[in-house]
């Protein structure tokens, strides 16, 4: 009895252990409340109409100065890792932080500047009011958006959140310096795998 109960446990731990290396281990479990915006092409993305596909979600505006250009570059960097490895069920989201003088137009020239290996997959939300999106950024990012007092710039955070096919964000990163661009893109196939 007592060998049989030792072959159960080592069966079990070896089966635990072959799960943890495919999963995917979340480090936090926040819903992203229900949103529908206009992205750069002047089509409505809703949480629903995400449902199904891993994203990675990030803050920027177009008239930036400091952090969102870096962080776009590493956006794409990432997509170029993710198109390496032959993904293709994934969405780039990143919400305007400026809403009021970000118009589709605007995001879609900006886009424009950087190296993006394959547009279809992003999208770079406006549509809504400053108050909005500091709400959504403040509940279901844990994040801070405001104006700065003494310019035209907008405060927020610089980092990149992944989002499953769910709408819960299951990782975070850092977006604008030392960007684990292969971890990223390691968790985004595994999330697409699981789901799949």
């Amino acid at each position: 009895m007592k060998q049989l109960m030792l072959m159960f446990a080592i069966g079990a731990a070896a089966l635990l252990a072959g799960c943890s290396d495919s999963a995917l281990e979340a480090e936090m479990d926040w819903e992203v409340n229900d949103f529908s915006y206009m992205d750069q092409r002047g089509e409505e993305v809703s949480l629903e109409s995400l449902q199904g596909t891993p994203w990675i979600a990030a803050f920027i505006f177009t008239n930036c100065e400091t952090v969102c250009p870096p962080m776009t570059y590493n956006l794409t960097d990432i997509q170029k890792e993710l198109e390496a490895k032959g993904l293709e069920d994934y969405k780039i989201v990143a919400f305007s932080a400026d809403p009021e003088n970000d118009t589709p137009e605007q995001l879609q020239s900006y886009l424009s500047e950087y190296p993006v290996p394959d547009e279809s997959k992003w999208h770079l939300l406006t549509g809504y009011t400053q108050e909005e999106v500091k709400g959504l950024a403040a509940d279901s990012f844990k994040t801070l958006i405001q104006d700065d007092p003494n310019s035209d710039q907008v405060i927020h955070g610089t980092t990149f959140y992944l989002v499953d096919g769910e709408g819960t964000v299951v990782k975070d990163y850092p977006g604008y310096q030392d960007v684990p661009v292969d971890m990223i893109a390691v968790d985004v196939e595994t999330l697409i795998e699981e789901q799949g």
